[in-house]
């Protein structure tokens, strides 16, 4: 059986004419509906969902054309717009295209020419899904903004917006494995698409390398690019991923693994934003915004001279660091729900409402190592294998930790007094506990408290402690 090309639906009051059109596009593999009279087409078409629809300017004189096209384009039919007419003027040429048609033929036509064009038009269609699908899994939590409303997400959010609206040409992201590096990545450059730039949107691309996946041989020629002969295998001119990002941005995953050498030519990059591929002697200008994460101290790794000095200087001009989730607070159950009504729609559990308040303390109670990966994660599975309509504490307990190998986080019980106690006066404490047990070694003392080192910082000028 022939695969279907489209759906195409032609409108034109000579039956010879339609009915050559049908016999030849069903012949190149389309599906093919026509009439011959203005009665209920714009129905007709809205019902039959066509890719493309061939119309008759002077179909009627109750109804053309030009009145089908504008009928179809206010009711806000997706579908593209080709008219026929045995009038060759360029002012009947000009109305249809300005009414929104995609293209026009004047009679007599040649059928080659006809399927030629219907073949680029469905290429086209076909082609913009793609993108727009694309552009959807870029950006596919973030229609109303990043989801928290926690004080640490907050600042987050605040900070994200200045550098956006700053144009930050490269920005720095730290967090812990899982917490979010690179969707808080891909939410700044969606928000950078959306603002505008001299009365139009920002539609540059998004790539993201992670630096610790390509070979060593290879991570320099992809970053730089490389012109022929550069190296053995370098047969033809290719360009880097620097070139290739445009005016977009380009993420630069796990920078606290890439090699010192390569650090170096990075900074360069960073500091005077050009390019120059490897074997090359042109210095080609750098417009995207560069974004580098990593779950990495890179204080410390510099400090310890694993990381380049001068390189986490410029990174650090605009740092941001994403806090681990189980310093979110309700955060955690407000994600979720919101995992929870994504992945509900995605695999059509609908029934599947919400989580049991013994559930959300569950959550509530875990250390979630993995982080917002292993929340969502969780969820996922359970939207898929739960049939219930509430998710139950018991539906979460054999996964928490259980699964994929991960572990819940360590924990040592602490008796509440019967009187209570302050939470923060706890935390303080047990900060500069670890403090001078570690003889103010800041790196240690995270380590101690199982925390990072940028969260001990933060908490450290929270609570004043020096």
């Amino acid at each position: 059986m022939m695969k279907i090309r489209g759906r195409i639906f032609a409108v034109d009051d000579d039956e010879l004419i339609v009915t050559m059109l049908a016999r030849a596009l069903k012949n190149e593999g389309y599906e093919v509906q026509f009439q011959t009279t203005p009665q209920d087409v714009v129905a007709n078409i809205i019902a039959w969902q066509p890719d493309i629809v061939f119309l008759d300017v002077d179909l009627a004189e109750e109804m053309t054309g030009f009145d089908i096209l504008a009928a179809l384009k206010k009711d806000g039919v997706g579908a593209e717009v080709v008219m026929l007419t045995a009038d060759d003027s360029a002012e009947s040429a000009i109305r249809a295209m300005k009414l929104g048609a995609v293209e026009y033929f004047t009679k007599p036509f040649n059928l080659d020419e006809i399927k030629i064009i219907t073949g680029n038009i469905i290429e086209n269609i076909r082609r913009k899904a793609e993108i727009d699908y694309h552009r959807e899994r870029v950006c596919p939590y973030f229609e109303h903004g990043l989801v928290g409303e926690s004080a640490l997400m907050k600042e987050i959010l605040k900070m994200a917006e200045k550098l956006v609206q700053a144009r930050a040409e490269t920005i720095l992201i730290t967090g812990e494995s899982g917490s979010g590096k690179e969707v808080l990545a891909r939410y700044l450059h969606c928000r950078r698409q959306k603002a505008e730039t001299a009365g139009q949107s920002h539609s540059g691309p998004f790539f993201a390398v992670n630096c610790t996946a390509l070979p060593e041989n290879l991570i320099e020629s992809e970053l730089f690019g490389h012109v022929k002969g550069a190296f053995t295998d370098a047969r033809v001119d290719k360009k880097g991923i620097f070139e290739l990002a445009g005016d977009g941005t380009l993420l630069l995953d796990e920078i606290g693994d890439m090699r010192l050498d390569l650090q170096a030519k990075l900074l360069r990059v960073l500091e005077e934003r050009t390019v120059r591929r490897l074997g090359g002697s042109v210095d080609l200008p750098v417009e995207a915004t560069v974004i580098v994460t990593t779950n990495k101290d890179l204080k410390a790794a510099a400090e310890q001279g694993d990381f380049r000095k001068d390189l986490f200087f410029r990174l650090s001009t605009f740092a941001m660091q994403l806090p681990p989730l189980r310093e979110r607070g309700d955060d955690i159950v407000l994600l979720a729900n919101h995992f929870l009504r994504y992945f509900a729609s995605k695999y059509l559990k609908k029934g599947i409402k919400g989580f049991a308040v013994e559930a959300e303390k569950a959550m509530l109670s875990y250390g979630w190592p993995g982080n917002v990966r292993e929340l969502r994660n969780l969820i996922e599975r359970c939207v898929v294998l739960e049939e219930a309509e509430t998710i139950t504490k018991e539906h979460l307990l054999p996964n928490l930790g259980g699964w994929a190998g991960i572990a819940p986080a360590p924990s040592s019980r602490i008796l509440l007094p019967e009187d209570g106690i302050s939470l923060e006066e706890l935390e303080k404490d047990l900060i500069r506990q670890a403090l001078e047990r570690t003889g103010a070694n800041q790196a240690k003392a995270a380590k101690l408290l199982g925390i990072s080192y940028d969260t001990l910082r933060y908490q450290m000028k929270k609570f004043a402690l020096s």
